[in-house]
C-alpha cells in the first residue's frame, strides 16, 4: 500500500531508540526524509535518518534549535512526531505522592509535555504551510492515573489533552494531530537494566526476568504479551500518511487489550 509519504519530511524527537527509533526507520522506509533528535545520536539512528540532531528536549532552547535545524536541512516540516518522554530514571521514585518531590513532577512535565509544546509552537508555522501532520505519543497512563510513578500518568494526560486542542484549532487549518497512546512496550523502559522495570523487580523481591516474564497477567493483557516498538511505529506512520487523511483528534490505544473499557 502506498502510504503518499515520499518525499515528506519528518521530524521525530527521542529517536534514538525504542519506539523514535522505530518510528525513524518506518518512516524513512516509507519514502520521507527524516530529521532525529535525541540527547544520544546511536548508529541505528544514523542509518534511518537524513540528519541528526544531538538536543535536550527537556528544554525550550532545545526544542526549538531542533526545529530551526530542520527547516534548515529539510526546507520545511511535513510530519511532526512529539514522541520524547519517559524520564531519566536516576530522578524518580516508585513511592507515592508524599513521597514525590518538585523536581520529579517538573522533570515528568517538561519531557512528556512541555517538550512537545516547545517543538510544536516552533514548527506549527511550517506544518500550517505545508498542511501537514502531528502525532504525540503519549500513554494508556493518561487513562490509568494510579499506574506508574507520580507525575508520569498526569503529564501524559495534559499531553493527550494538548493533542486534542491542537487538533481542535488547526484541524480547520489543514494540520492533522492525532495521538497514540501504548501500552507496555519491549523499550529501555521495561527491558533496561537500570530503568522502571528493574527497579520494580526489585521493589517485589523478584529477578529482572521474573518480572518481564509476568507483566502480560499483571497488567491484564489479553493478547498475552507486550507490545514492540515496531507495532507502534506502523500505527504512527499510518496515522500521517495520506491514507489516514480524515483522522483528526483521535486517541489511538495499541495495549494488547490492557483497558477494558471502550
Amino acid at each position: 500500500m502506498d502510504l503518499e509519504l515520499t518525499g515528506k519530511t519528518a521530524v521525530v524527537t527521542g529517536a534514538s531508540r525504542g519506539i523514535g527509533l522505530a518510528v525513524a526507520e518506518s518512516l524513512s522506509a516509507a519514502g520521507a526524509r527524516v530529521i532525529g533528535a535525541a540527547r544520544t545520536i546511536t548508529p541505528e539512528l544514523e542509518k534511518a535518518t537524513v540528519a541528526n540532531v544531538s538536543v535536550d528536549l527537556s528544554s525550550q532552547e532545545g526544542a526549538t534549535a531542533l526545529v530551526d535545524t530542520a527547516l534548515e536541512e529539510l526546507g520545511g516540516i511535513d510530519i511532526l512526531i512529539n514522541n520524547v518522554g519517559g524520564g531519566s530514571p536516576d530522578r524518580l521514585t516508585l513511592g507515592g505522592f508524599l513521597d514525590s518531590t518538585d523536581d520529579q513532577w517538573r522533570h515528568f512535565l517538561d519531557v512528556n509535555l512541555f517538550s512537545a509544546v516547545w517543538a510544536t509552537r516552533a514548527a506549527l508555522p511550517s506544518l500550517l504551510e505545508r498542511r501537514g501532520a502531528i502525532v504525540n505519543v503519549s500513554s494508556i497512563n493518561a487513562h490509568l492515573p494510579s499506574a506508574g510513578p507520580v507525575g508520569y500518568s498526569e503529564a501524559k494526560a495534559a499531553l493527550t489533552a494538548f493533542g486534542k486542542r491542537l487538533s481542535e484549532e488547526f484541524g480547520p487549518q489543514g494540520v492533522r494531530v492525532n495521538t497514540v497512546s501504548p501500552g507496555v512496550v519491549g523499550t529501555r523502559i521495561w527491558r533496561g537494566s537500570e530503568w522502571v522495570g528493574a527497579k520494580l523487580a526489585a521493589a517485589q523481591g523478584i529477578s529482572h526476568e521474573q518480572l518481564l516474564e509476568a507483566l502480560p497477567d499483571q497488567f491484564g493483557i489479553a493478547s498475552g504479551r507486550i507490545s514492540e516498538p515496531e507495532e507502534v511505529a506502523a500505527l504512527v506512520t499510518f496515522l500521517v500518511s495520506g491514507k489516514a487523511a480524515n483522522i483528526v483528534g483521535a486517541d489511538l490505544v495499541i495495549d494488547g487489550g490492557t483497558i477494558k473499557t471502550s
